[in-house]
């Protein structure tokens, strides 16, 4: 089973991103669904944005 991580800015709210390292991001209100990201793309992203 997965281990999905909210974001931080969205703790407090049902309406939030989560991200499941090595497995995607997905709509908390759609958890069934989800966006495959492979743990380079995740990288390069976090790179681009600063984190």
């Amino acid at each position: 089973m997965a281990e999905w991580r909210k974001s931080s800015y969205s703790a407090t709210s049902s309406d939030c991103v989560e991200i499941g390292r090595g497995i995607g991001i997905r709509d908390s209100k759609a958890p069934a669904a989800h966006v495959p990201v492979s743990p380079a793309a995740w990288e390069a992203f976090l790179r681009l944005v600063g984190a």
